[in-house]
């Protein structure tokens, strides 16, 4: 939520609200985050403040009148935010449905995703270059925490309308920078960075950053082009690279210290009318999780 939506929804002065956030940030009862001129505030969600936070609201009474008609206006506000998204996704559904009639579809695309990260322990997972959310949607029912990383305030929307719509409120998205992640090393079990090199100047930057945040035993999951030549990509969709040869993204996971568990090309169906292969490629870090001792009670 902004200060705006909360003012909406409490109905109180946008100076009230923001002292009152500024004062629950600086308490770590909530987690504030800059996306251009606009800040987002969100209920923290770890460390001993994040605990006591949720532990107070627990204790609220949900038939509460004036809470009550706070979640109305609440209600009210996704639904307008909801409305704004599907509004961009029109505005710009034929070029997508265009660039999406060109490879393998997304169905193929995302069960060979869910194969490559089957049997791996994934709690919690950052989606880097999150778009409209989807890579979250997918996975969210499944996973206690998730973020989504994005550039595009545009996307940022339509991913929140999305996990809104889908009711994950486990996972979040924000602004966020991937060659320069404001996030602590050893903090996800599996990162994704899904259909995102392409448009990157330097993607063994990016993919050094994603090692970086990995827990022990995580996974690295990247999912792209393989080399094609339709050169109206680069000149009318900003890509910067025309795919990629499995050999490169092999080379980049090596150097940021990741052992590659998988490759594997998903070629366009023979009948369609796609014209490009994805990849995907599976880095594993390779630090052993040490179990941590048990505490034992003795009689």
């Amino acid at each position: 939520m902004t200060v705006s939506d909360l003012t909406d929804i409490l109905r109180q002065s946008q100076p009230r609200i923001s002292r009152h956030l500024r004062l629950l940030a600086e308490a770590g009862l909530v987690e504030r985050f800059r996306e251009g001129s606009w800040a987002f505030f969100r209920l923290g969600e770890q460390g001993g403040a994040a605990a006591l936070a949720r532990d107070l609201i627990g204790r609220l009474d949900p038939t509460d009148a004036m809470l009550l008609r706070d979640r109305e206006r609440l209600t009210a506000v996704r639904s307008a935010r909801a409305t704004a998204a599907q509004a961009y996704f029109r505005r710009h559904a034929a070029e997508w449905d265009r660039i999406r009639k060109l490879h393998v579809t997304d169905e193929a695309v995302e069960e060979a995703i869910r194969a490559a990260l089957a049997g791996t322990d994934v709690r919690s997972l950052l989606d880097l270059g999150t778009g409209t959310g989807r890579m979250l949607e997918l996975f969210g029912p499944s996973i206690e925490r998730g973020l989504g990383l994005d550039m595009s305030l545009d996307m940022l929307a339509l991913a929140r309308a999305r996990l809104d719509r889908a009711g994950l409120r486990h996972c979040s998205v924000r602004q966020g920078d991937i060659y320069d992640l404001a996030l602590p090393k050893d903090s996800f079990d599996a990162v994704i960075i899904h259909q995102v090199l392409h448009f990157l100047d330097d993607g063994a930057r990016a993919i050094h950053e994603a090692a970086r945040v990995l827990r022990p035993g995580g996974r690295l999951l990247v999912v792209d082009f393989a080399p094609h030549d339709l050169e109206f990509l680069r000149d009318e969709h900003a890509h910067r690279r025309l795919g990629f040869a499995p050999d490169t993204v092999t080379q980049w996971m090596k150097t940021a210290g990741l052992d590659v568990a998988l490759h594997r090309n998903l070629a366009p169906e023979p009948s369609s009318s796609g014209k490009i292969a994805v990849s995907l490629w599976l880095g594993r870090d390779p630090r052993i999780v040490v179990a941590q001792p048990v505490a034992r009670e003795v009689a």
